[in-house]
């Protein structure tokens, strides 16, 4: 009888070329889907939540596995912890339905982003760096029509191989961090396009540095043409914060 465990990670990016095994760099998936095999004393395949770009990190990412017996997920984790590099880190691991798919099951994602305005050497490598004025508000009053958007065309990375640019956005908002003043930017949807979350950053911060007006914003929007929008903001401040199943 096959046996599917979820494994729940937690990773640093910043040394991968993002989750999916690459042809010509390291990769989340690669890392441990060798280790795991390493442990079992067998080939495991891993099948990865979703995709994430290179240098962007994950507090939560679901990966599942198949197995022809029971597994102690338990003592499973503590063995992979045990063999995994320092910026990977294996949170549980458990048994569900063999139905259920890490990525195709999944029915929310939600990402982190993270902006500081004021210059410190701590957030270097986990908040992306402002040296401009921005006004928040202006940029939520555009993330807010987000929500009643259904095609994403204009954020999806020229190229990239989709059969449909459609998602179901339910959250886009800003944050301020009181603890430190940084921002984070709070999305949420069924599944996210390649590099949408950068390039929706890049877009809503044209709006906050007013350059772009929110008719324009929506304009943008409308258009489903990526070479309007805004830049693909840098990986290192993204983070695939929560998937719900």
């Amino acid at each position: 009888m096959r046996h599917r465990y979820f494994i729940y990670l937690s990773f640093d990016g910043t040394a991968y070329h993002g989750w999916q095994i690459q042809p010509n760099g390291l990769s989340v998936q690669e890392v441990l889907q060798s280790r795991l095999s390493t442990l079992l004393r067998k080939p495991v395949e891993v099948v990865g939540a979703g995709r994430t770009d290179a240098g962007v990190h994950a507090r939560t990412m679901v990966a599942h596995f198949d197995w022809d017996a029971e597994i102690d997920g338990v003592q499973l984790a503590y063995k992979l912890n045990r063999m995994m590099p320092r910026d990977i880190a294996i949170n549980r691991i458990v048994e569900v339905e063999p139905g259920l798919h890490a990525r195709f099951s999944a029915t929310a994602r939600t990402y982190h982003y993270y902006i500081h305005t004021a210059r410190n050497p701590f957030f270097r490598h986990y908040s992306l760096e402002m040296p401009y004025k921005l006004d928040f508000e202006a940029m939520n009053q555009a993330a807010a029509t987000l929500t009643a958007v259904s095609d994403f065309g204009a954020f999806c990375k020229a190229g990239a191989d989709v059969k449909t640019t459609l998602c179901t956005l339910t959250e886009a908002r800003w944050e301020r961090m009181e603890a430190d003043g940084r921002w984070c930017f709070v999305i949420t949807a069924n599944r996210f396009l390649r590099n949408m979350v950068r390039a929706v950053v890049g877009t809503l911060i044209e709006v906050g540095r007013g350059r772009m007006s929110q008719a324009e914003f929506a304009q943008v929007v409308a258009s489903g043409t990526r070479q309007k929008a805004g830049e693909s903001m840098s990986g290192h401040a993204l983070f695939l914060w929560d998937i719900k199943y």
